[in-house]
């Protein structure tokens, strides 16, 4: 589901504090991809998208979208052009005080689990498939994730390269 914006918390539109994801490696994106380069106009949508030095997830999803890209791609162009990313749509990074806002759902429904568990691999859910979860039982793609905290599912595999 590429492009697929999602409000991730209200917590995230009320407080207006940026939310920087906090990475030791800040700064030193670029390292994770020697000798790659970012396209012009790949590098001018991306920096007039940033908001007080970040790229939010859901933007950059948008961003993708616009240039035809894949998140990969993109979040290649993110790491390149040294920018962080901010505000992860599944709650795990980029949020202040705390990185993250993921707290367990209280309980998981039934079908919710069943497709959760179906789409493991190796224990884990990846980032594309909480998405797909999310947009095939219509929720926010933060209730997908809570579930997974319940049920004590990792996820991975950022599509934007984040983790």
């Amino acid at each position: 589901m590429k492009g697929d914006l999602d409000e991730t918390d209200e917590t995230d539109q009320k407080d207006g504090i940026d939310e920087i994801m906090a990475r030791k490696d800040k700064g030193h994106f670029a390292a994770k991809h020697p000798g790659e380069s970012v396209k012009k106009e790949v590098a001018e949508l991306l920096k007039k998208k940033k908001t007080d030095g970040a790229m939010t997830c859901p933007l950059a999803f948008q961003a993708a979208d616009e240039l035809n890209l894949t998140p990969a791609e993109i979040g290649r162009a993110i790491d390149l052009l040294e920018i962080p990313i901010s505000k992860c749509q599944l709650g795990l990074f980029g949020f202040t005080p705390v990185s993250r806002i993921i707290k367990p759902a209280e309980s998981v429904p039934e079908d919710l689990e069943a497709a959760i568990r179906k789409a493991l691999t190796d224990g884990r859910l990846s980032c594309a498939d909480a998405f797909r979860i999310a947009g095939e039982f219509k929720l926010a793609k933060i209730r997908v994730s809570s579930a997974c905290e319940k049920l004590k599912i990792k996820i991975s595999a950022c599509q934007l390269g984040a983790f």
